[in-house]
């Protein structure tokens, strides 16, 4: 009887990492700054690629457990977990770290499916599935939401190395508990693994960004953004073929003709955008401008964070008195109501003002998640729903990875076309001061105090303007967002006969 829930523990507690390294690196940027000497696009590479990567693998690792069974998938998947942490913590430059940013997330790509199928396996009483299936979605949406709490306080004691270190005694435990407690499953050797497919589909997505990154770049190489822009383009055409062509299709792109499958889509990728990318945002500007330790800066965003981890229940209860129109039109304006609010708000100098826009914003872009996982499972045929449920995956992870490219592009330009710099700067410093804050700060290391004090200062100042221009430009497309959903979750009238 206590077998199925120690099994759940076991599962539980392996993706417990899995959900704190996605958002455990937002509070680590200064630290990683200054031990890699990382720029600021290479500081993007190192936080997204992990998303990026996973929301590509996801799927094909699904159907590896189908083959060879989730205890083996869970197996395979934490001990490249393991490895790629050691790999990650004791990285000496910031393309080192990338790769094996990008070696977690195929581990944790084959972890996700894997406690998932496990939890499906284990629990046959549809009650006490979905008490598992809770568990695991309060794990994973804590996690994402604690993450920088937990970079916080570690990197108050130890080096930046310690956020991938902890991984490792839980891994150790997953594995000798799986070894030992787990039963073995039977496998489905004619599953495909579509792993052409899915490589193809993460090539295109990191080249897209490739492409969006280096275009906003002050002197950005037009060759480059152009070859990029193009082979992405190419490649994601050539999967989309693919996908339509296939007689097992990695997803089924027909799901995205029906419009509330497609406005769910939408909405999960404009919430997990805007969250993800603001985390990113207040963690840099509190620490860069503010001064803030990493574990005050975790702490500053604690509101944020415990109002996106509890406010699930009330959103569905919402939803179902509601219904889904009025809850996701009404998450999506309070959320662009927030981003303005936090646009005009001094951090430092109004805390209570920006905890209550915190606050707002935690409730109103978990009622928006909530709504697009209902408009997605609710919409989808009861034949496809594994597969809407796949999209809806790779929706959330590839929505967190584009909230850091999207947000960290706009704040990059942003920040090169306000910063004034002294005029006595050499022109080479200069253009490197105007990359990014970090960057600009690793310059005023390099100059006398009087002139490095003046570099600070106008990165400081320059920062907080693009920080309101970014909040101010994600509001203005939460707003449209709104419009759209409110049309799109129009009821149809049926013809009269």
């Amino acid at each position: 009887m206590f077998r199925k829930w120690y099994t759940l523990a076991i599962l539980v507690l392996i993706y417990i990492p899995i959900a704190i390294d996605a958002t455990v690196l937002h509070v680590a940027v200064p630290s990683l700054t200054l031990a890699l000497g990382a720029s600021g696009n290479e500081l993007l590479w190192i936080i997204d690629i992990y998303s990026l990567v996973m929301a590509g693998m996801v799927l094909p690792m699904g159907a590896l457990g189908d083959r060879i069974g989730y205890k083996r998938l869970t197996l395979i998947g934490s001990s490249l977990f393991g490895a790629a942490s050691l790999a990650a913590a004791f990285s000496t430059q910031a393309s080192e770290l990338i790769a094996a940013r990008a070696l977690l997330a195929v581990g944790a790509a084959m972890i996700v499916p894997a406690t998932l199928a496990g939890i499906r396996g284990t629990f046959n009483n549809e009650r006490e599935r979905g008490i598992a299936l809770g568990i695991w979605v309060a794990v994973g949406s804590g996690g994402a939401a604690f993450g920088p709490l937990v970079g916080g306080m570690l990197l108050e004691h130890y080096y930046w190395g310690s956020v991938f270190l902890i991984n490792l005694p839980i891994i150790a435990l997953v594995l000798l508990f799986t070894t030992f407690c787990i039963p073995r499953q039977p496998v489905q050797r004619a599953q495909t693994l579509n792993l052409t497919q899915a490589l193809m589909l993460i090539a295109a997505i990191l080249l897209l960004v490739l492409a969006a990154k280096t275009s906003l770049k002050a002197n950005s190489n037009l060759m480059l953004v152009l070859g990029a822009l193009i082979s992405g383009g190419l490649l994601m055409a050539l999967f989309i073929r693919s996908q339509l062509r296939a007689s097992a299709p990695m997803i089924d792109l027909t799901l995205f003709t029906h419009r509330i499958i497609l406005t769910g889509v939408l909405m999960a990728l404009t919430a997990m955008i805007t969250l993800v990318g603001f985390e990113l945002l207040m963690a840099q500007e509190l620490q860069f401008v503010h001064g803030f330790t990493p574990l005050e800066a975790g702490l500053f965003m604690l509101p944020l964070m415990l109002a996106c981890s509890f406010s699930g229940p009330a959103a569905g209860a919402l939803v179902g008195r509601f219904g889904l129109r009025k809850v996701a039109t009404l998450g999506m304006a309070l959320s662009a109501l927030s981003f303005y609010g936090l646009a005009m708000t001094d951090m430092a100098n109004q805390r209570a003002v920006a905890w209550g826009w915190m606050i707002l914003l935690g409730l109103s872009a978990a009622t928006a998640l909530l709504a697009s996982t209902a408009a997605i499972m609710s919409a989808a045929p009861k034949e496809k729903a594994t597969a809407a449920g796949a999209i809806e995956t790779m929706a959330y992870e590839l929505g967190a990875g584009m909230g850091i490219a999207i947000f960290g592009m706009i704040l990059s330009h942003s920040f090169s076309g306000s910063i004034e710099l002294p005029t006595e700067l050499p022109a080479t410093l200069m253009a490197q001061a105007s990359a990014s804050i970090n960057e600009a700060l690793l310059v005023a290391q390099q100059l006398s105090p009087a002139l490095g004090e003046q570099v600070v200062n106008a990165a400081n100042v320059a920062f907080k303007q693009s920080h309101s221009a970014v909040l101010s430009v994600a509001s203005a497309m939460l707003l449209v967002l709104t419009a759209g959903v409110w049309f799109a979750l129009r009821p149809v009238k049926k013809p009269v006969n």
